[in-house]
């Protein structure tokens, strides 16, 4: 199993069309913490999650584990086949989504140049730019 980890880190929900169930959570590179990358996450077939706005501390994102699920299906009624499709958020497990695979991807925004986001499907991929990308699984 593949976890994401960029603790330390702000990450903030830049996104979620409703229409075709798509999140997104974008960290910008900032002076505040020391970076100098743009990092954005995307969860598709998002079909129940809790979220915060921002997450201060970065993100860890992760399969449920037994334990958590069991809590999570119980209280949200998420069904027992949703438990290998729910994700948690944070190390210790404050948020979660229960959706597709999470991806991300990850360039240095000074080479990004005029483009202003890693996901858009207008711009060819993958760039002219280096970038990183994965998926959690």
């Amino acid at each position: 199993m593949t976890d994401f980890i960029r603790e330390g880190r702000l990450f903030r929900v830049t996104g979620f069309n409703p229409s075709h169930r798509q999140l997104y959570l974008t960290s910008e590179a900032t002076l505040m913490d020391r970076t100098t990358t743009r990092v954005e996450v995307y969860i598709g077939h998002v079909e129940l999650m809790f979220l915060k706005p921002y997450y201060g501390n970065g993100l860890h994102i992760r399969r449920a584990t037994a334990a958590e699920f069991a809590v999570l299906g119980e209280r949200h009624g998420i069904p027992a086949q949703d438990a290998a499709y729910t994700w948690m958020l944070e190390r210790d497990g404050g948020s979660f989504v229960v959706g597709a695979n999470p991806s991300w991807r990850e360039a240095e925004y000074e080479l990004m140049g005029d483009r202003t986001s890693l996901y858009d499907a207008s711009e060819p991929w993958p760039p002219e730019f280096p970038v990183e990308s994965g998926h959690v699984s």
